[in-house]
């Protein structure tokens, strides 16, 4: 029977694992951290429920967003296969404290959301689905004030099930 040679690293790596662990679990347990502090941010299922533009703009607070030249999307000007679209959006708005990419005829309105951490630069890549051609759109909170900017996508062939 063949063993496994171990490293000499194994039982280091265990006993970290168990401190780091035990650290967090008190952290928890006092109250001191809460889950959405070290895993992802609360759920807006309104937000992601809503079937159009104007619905995901009143979950979110939103109203009338203004158009901004300083957010830009990256994506192909023609998808040929809907179910993977890659996109980018970058805002150059200053503060910028969130960015969505909503896809205006798509069953949910909403495809992605990010917090972007003060500080850090305001730029996010991601794949959505796109079930026929369709404006994106990337809403963006800045300073308080509710930005939005647009891009036509045509596909070939639907994500979404087409």
């Amino acid at each position: 029977m063949k063993q496994a040679i171990k490293s000499k690293d194994d039982g280091q790596q265990r006993r970290d694992f168990l401190r780091i662990s035990t650290v967090f679990g008190l952290a928890f347990a006092a109250g001191m951290l809460k889950p959405s502090d070290v895993f992802a941010a609360e759920w807006d299922s309104k937000a992601f429920e809503a079937k159009s533009l104007q619905d995901v703009f009143a979950a979110m607070g939103a109203g009338s967003p203004v158009i901004s030249a300083d957010i830009t999307i990256t994506a192909p000007d023609i998808a040929e296969n809907g179910a993977v679209v890659p996109v980018s959006v970058s805002s150059k708005a200053a503060n910028t404290e969130y960015i969505a990419i909503l896809i205006e005829k798509n069953p949910n309105a909403m495809s992605a959301a990010f917090n972007i951490p003060e500080g850090t630069e305001a730029s996010v890549s991601t794949r959505v689905k796109i079930g026929e051609t369709s404006n994106v759109h990337a809403l963006v909170k800045a300073d308080g004030k509710w930005l939005v900017a647009s891009k036509e996508i045509k596909v070939t062939l639907g994500g979404c099930g087409g």
